[in-house]
């Protein structure tokens, strides 16, 4: 016999509804929408780091109070680029906008501190006039880097270099002289490749002189902060290339495990040591969440 509740009790049955079709997914479902979802993250990720990113010059600016910084040179402006490896992935309109951005900045001092080229020195061949197109009142100086020695023993990238209008520095150095006072430019060699010599590239130099140092790798720092020099900048490392949040870079090249990109202070003197993150890429054509960098930096006296 059926039970029918009695009218006012307050009991009420619905009826069950019917599951549409279609409305839950499945663990398979789910499954493959997630796969789905992945790859086409992955395929953006993939195609920001190839396409877009390399394209993104930085421009950083920088100011730094240095003590023995003669007052003739205050407020001097050093442009300082890095790492082009021309013939790797290069495309030319990256180089012609380093090269306006550079020529934007009207810098009094330009610097370039290795890795011209990824492995053949004939990959500069048509890049010299628009390197040859930036001009500083000081001069522009360079260093080689590793891969520069890749094709033979560096003396073909440094004699294109030269016809660029390049002062190549090697274990050598260079003064400057502005209103009576003078600085020194000092480049080392490759630490990789070469030997690098402080004290024969020091040479004639006095020690209270103010001195900027070109190198390479910046994990010499270690050993240059043993010198009286005054500030080194460096490239090398690529800031790592590919750069993941909170885990930072996945990969840096010997000679850059322990200083990778920005702003450093080494040693007891805490000698003041900039890592640029380099225009070009190496081994993979990508950069991720690490633009291209072009550096700017005003050196300002305290002598005022």
């Amino acid at each position: 016999m059926k039970h029918t509740p009695h009218p006012g009790t307050g009991i009420r049955q619905e009826a069950a509804q019917p599951e549409l079709p279609g409305s839950r997914l499945t663990r398979r479902q789910f499954l493959k929408r997630g796969v789905a979802l992945a790859a086409g993250a992955g395929l953006l990720a993939g195609a920001y780091a190839w396409l877009w990113e390399p394209q993104q010059l930085d421009t950083v600016y920088r100011t730094l109070v240095c003590p023995r910084l003669p007052a003739a040179f205050h407020n001097l402006k050093v442009v300082h680029f890095s790492d082009a490896h021309l013939g790797f992935h290069t495309r030319k309109k990256h180089i012609e906008l380093l090269i306006a951005a550079i020529r934007r900045e009207a810098p009094e001092l330009i610097c370039f501190t290795g890795d011209i080229i990824d492995s053949s020195a004939e990959a500069m061949n048509e890049y010299i006039p628009l390197l040859a197109s930036i001009e500083a009142p000081l001069g522009k100086f360079a260093v080689l880097g590793n891969h520069d020695f890749w094709g033979g023993s560096g003396k073909d990238v440094s004699q294109r270099l030269q016809v660029a209008g390049f002062r190549v520095l090697q274990n050598s150095s260079q003064l400057l002289n502005r209103g009576g006072q003078s600085i020194a430019v000092v480049g080392l060699d490759d630490w990789l490749h070469g030997f690098p010599d402080p004290q024969k590239a020091r040479a004639g130099i006095p020690d209270d002189m103010f001195s900027l140092l070109l190198m390479h790798e910046p994990d010499y720092a270690g050993n240059a902060a043993l010198f009286p020099f005054d500030l080194q900048l460096s490239g090398h490392s690529h800031g790592g290339q590919v750069r993941l949040p909170l885990l930072g870079a996945l990969m840096t090249p010997p000679g850059s495990k322990r200083y990778v990109m920005g702003m450093y202070e080494v040693g007891e003197r805490r000698m003041p040591l900039y890592v640029n993150r380099g225009i070009g890429e190496t081994h993979l054509p990508v950069r991720l969440l690490c633009k291209p960098e072009l550096t700017v930096f005003t050196l300002q006296s305290d002598a005022r």
